[in-house]
């Protein structure tokens, strides 16, 4: 079975910077470059949105909300992704899943006071 371990969330000011982490210590490399993954983000009273996504083969796509600020990348070495975020803004705030294909992670709260 998968497993997701997200890290580096927490409370940041307007303007600051957080990196979340996913690790997928358990997979096998060739489990962890097999699938697209990617990071959500959910608020309270708002719908899930996807925040930014990585195809196998590296290509990348954001929402427009964090494009410019906001990078998704990963180390297949360490079977890790990260999501670099940067200028972060109130509106960022969030409860923030990775996810392999179709596997989650348990979610990292980001909070950005206004």
């Amino acid at each position: 079975q998968v497993y997701l371990r997200e890290s580096g969330g927490g409370l940041v000011q307007a303007g600051g910077s957080l990196r979340l982490s996913c690790a997928g210590s358990r997979m096998i490399l060739s489990t962890f470059v097999s699938k697209p993954m990617g990071w959500y983000r959910q608020s309270p009273g708002k719908e899930r949105e996807l925040v930014a996504r990585i195809e196998r083969g590296g290509t990348t796509n954001y929402a427009d909300s964090v494009k410019g600020r906001f990078t998704i990348s990963k180390e297949n070495s360490k079977k890790t992704m990260y999501l670099q975020m940067n200028s972060l803004k109130p509106e960022d705030t969030a409860v923030y899943y990775c996810f392999h294909g179709d596997d989650w992670g348990q979610g990292t709260q980001v909070t950005v006071p206004s």
